[in-house]
């Protein structure tokens, strides 16, 4: 048995309980934030049945591909992505980018992925809680930035939208960020949004009640 069967079964139990109370029909997907921890801890999540993780780092990202490429992971980005190391990120084909936020790096992605002959799944990261310490676009820019870069980017695929909780210990506060990324979800699921990336190790029993339907889990898995 994985080090990780407990923790893991446990988590699976609460997101099934926050899910039949949300939403019976909704199918959440988990990515595992696997900055914190080796290959050999990835490949034991792997052993255990989960097939979805998330780096921080495009370094971290190439190492750990590199060195599990036997298996087939679906990797993810959720780190800021740094212009210096686009082609490096593009190098990997990660299945889903999550973190983009403005229209400028977006044509920096479009233009080197087009000299790649590739099509790069992304989500639009929103800072739904207006924090200066967060990355990503404001929360009454984000449908009218999702469009323009549908219009203007054809190597890019906007598969949805990522946000962060707010920074806080009122859940109030924290829902209110989530419902925010929701709605703008919501409005742009006829422009083809799928994903709705909200909720970490602290805060995604409440994402799930706001609307999240793909969690990034870390800390709460690897105990």
């Amino acid at each position: 048995m994985s080090d990780y069967t407990k923790s893991f079964d446990e988590v699976l139990q609460r997101i099934e309980k926050a899910r039949l109370h949300a939403n019976e029909h909704r199918i959440i997907k988990i990515v595992v934030a696997s900055k914190y921890v080796d290959s050999d801890a990835i490949e034991k999540m792997y052993e255990i049945g989960q097939r979805s993780f998330g780096e921080n780092r495009v370094q971290d990202l190439k190492e750990k591909s590199h060195a599990l490429e036997s298996l087939p992971i679906e990797w993810h980005y959720i780190g800021r992505i740094q212009t210096n190391k686009i082609n490096a990120l593009l190098d990997l084909d990660p299945f889903l980018v999550q973190s983009l936020e403005s229209l400028e790096m977006a044509k920096e992605i479009d233009k080197r992925a087009k000299t790649k002959e590739m099509k790069l799944p992304m989500l639009l990261q929103i800072n739904s809680a207006n924090e200066e310490s967060k990355a990503g676009c404001s929360p009454d820019r984000a449908i009218e930035l999702y469009q323009q870069i549908q219009e203007s980017c054809p190597s890019i695929k906007l598969e949805g939208v990522m946000s962060i909780g707010a920074h806080t210990t009122d859940e109030k506060v924290i829902a209110k960020s989530f419902e925010t990324t929701y709605t703008i979800y919501e409005k742009l699921q006829p422009a083809g949004a799928r994903y709705c990336s909200m909720g970490m190790s602290n805060d995604f029993e409440l994402a799930i009640a706001c609307g999240s339907n793909m969690l990034r889990l870390g800390s709460v898995l690897f105990k």
